[in-house]
């Protein structure tokens, strides 16, 4: 008689914080986790009740045979970053998901170029991928304290990825030559401008309306033609952020902050640039972009702000390679008065 009433008591207090219920209305568990212990009273195997225990996170289901009456604890499964086996694309994730989307697809995707708008890509090459970037640009300016002409041909930046898919280092060499009418009689001047380092790192993925990111430490070194060289190392940072809005249209923009130097004075200032372009994807192999791009100087003695637009087009014959068109409009006094250009860029993996 004790031993029921003990029996009658516990099942009573037990009664507050676990379920009983029949084996056979419990979902089976579709994982090999390890069975619990039975719970032994007065000799016999008795089967612990306990389900759906959230304040541990845990849960106990029965085992595939009814008959032995015991439980198997399963954990919840979850999922923080990229599937297993794949490479992390990204240095961060918005959120701990099980969706871990974003950097570029070798297999599915077709190359993603730097070129031919000012905001650059906020992808990476990826890992052991080798991308090489090229074009030329006219551009003409008929100030009358600077009527020139300037010819880029080459416009050559090298981006290979390196450790991971979420890294690469880049190396621009930008040939160039000049025509300057003013003062006359026009001098010519042709060689090389300073070369441009630097490494790009991807952030984030895009998940919903948090952007996906990457972020450029840069610089440019003082090897370029005495006419155009600063003179000086010259470090900056690039953030650059992007969504997909849908399979038609993406959104992108770019922050940098650079060191610049002051044509008049040859003094160093920060400049602050910040973009904003608009990509449409016309067909699987076409696409096209609007854009809007400005320099900030700040502390500068000689140097104005700077506002363009412009626009163009890519086209994809592999997806490997891509050639580009565009062309642009200075918008202020101390912009240049238009430029166009063409490129093209290759992917090899």
């Amino acid at each position: 008689m004790r031993f029921h009433i003990a029996t009658i008591i516990v099942c009573l207090v037990s009664g507050t914080t676990l379920v009983a219920t029949e084996p056979g209305r419990l979902p089976r568990s579709s994982t090999n986790a390890k069975k619990s212990q039975p719970n032994r009273i007065n000799g016999r195997n008795t089967p612990l009740l306990l389900v759906s225990s959230a304040a541990f996170g845990e849960e106990l289901w029965p085992d595939e045979t009814p008959d032995h009456g015991e439980y198997q604890l399963v954990a919840p499964k979850q999922v923080f970053g990229p599937p297993e086996g794949e490479p992390r694309k990204t240095l961060f994730q918005w959120s701990y998901g099980t969706s871990f989307e974003g950097g570029i697809d070798l297999e599915k995707d077709a190359i993603q170029t730097d070129r031919p708008d000012f905001v650059e890509a906020s992808t990476t090459v990826g890992r052991g991928v080798l991308q090489i970037e090229s074009g030329y640009t006219y551009t003409r300016n008929k100030d009358a304290d600077d009527n020139s002409i300037t010819h880029n041909a080459g416009e050559v930046l090298v981006r290979y990825g390196v450790l991971q898919d979420w890294l690469e280092l880049r190396l621009g060499v930008f040939p160039f030559s000049q025509v300057v009418g003013n003062p006359s009689p026009a001098v010519t001047n042709s060689g090389l401008e300073d070369l441009y380092v630097g490494a790009k790192i991807g952030l984030t993925p895009q998940e919903g309306w948090w952007p996906e990111m990457s972020i450029v430490p840069q610089m440019t070194v003082p090897t370029g033609h005495n006419s155009v060289t600063s003179n000086k190392w010259l470090p900056g940072i690039n953030w650059l952020y992007g969504w997909d809005v849908n399979d038609f249209i993406g959104v992108g923009g770019s922050t940098q902050f650079n060191s610049a130097v002051d044509d008049g004075t040859s003094q160093k200032y920060t400049e602050w640039a910040q973009a904003f372009t608009i990509n449409y994807a016309l067909t699987e192999d076409v696409g096209a972009y609007t854009e809007w791009f400005a320099f900030f100087p700040t502390g500068a003695d000689s140097e104005q702000v700077q506002h363009y637009i412009d626009g163009g087009f890519t086209y994809r014959p592999t997806p490997d390679m891509q050639f580009d068109i565009r062309a642009g409009l200075g918008l202020t006094d101390a912009s240049d008065d238009y430029f166009v250009g063409t490129g093209f860029s290759i992917r090899i993996k």
